[in-house]
């Protein structure tokens, strides 16, 4: 089973998080793989557990990320739903709260396994800090949602969970 769908990946030119999360989220329910209430629940835990991550320990090259998420009860399947901003947005720190980040791509995790959730974070986390820097660079400078698909399809290495 594969982390990335075709039809889940975005280029969005939304200017604020609430407006990314909203247009995310309308085409994520229409396509049937989030409920209702979940863009309710996920700017919620934004605003209470923030999702930033500063990405200058890894390299100063790199550009900021966030890994917006709810609860599995909101949403249908699990998937990671990348989104590359044209504009960079604002989203809080997950680390120290009090910051704000610039924030260039998301990575939002779809997880209706309530076990899973701290192995897909963990798994980006393993992305972000054992890919090479210029590789990571390619796919956020990506303006292109196949061409997004296709590099996470080569390049993200799914750890099967063994139990």
């Amino acid at each position: 089973m594969t982390l990335f769908a075709s039809d889940a990946i975005f280029i969005s030119d939304k200017t604020s998080q609430k407006e990314v999360l909203q247009e995310v989220y309308d085409k994520l329910l229409a396509s049937g793989y989030v409920k209702g209430d979940f863009l309710k629940n996920v700017l919620e835990r934004e605003a209470n557990y923030p999702t930033g991550i500063d990405t200058s320990p890894i390299s100063s090259e790199l550009p900021n990320v966030a890994i917006p998420h709810t609860e599995g009860e909101f949403v249908n399947t699990r998937l990671i739903v990348p989104v590359a901003l044209v504009h960079p947005i604002k989203f809080h720190n997950m680390i120290d709260p009090s910051q704000e980040l610039e924030v260039k791509f998301l990575f939002m995790i779809l997880n209706n396994d309530p076990e899973g959730q701290a192995n897909i974070l963990a798994q980006i986390m393993d992305f972000l800090s054992s890919t090479p820097v210029a590789t990571l660079n390619k796919l956020f400078n990506l303006t292109d949602p196949r061409a997004i698909y296709d590099f996470l399809s080569e390049n993200f290495k799914q750890k099967l969970q063994t139990v």
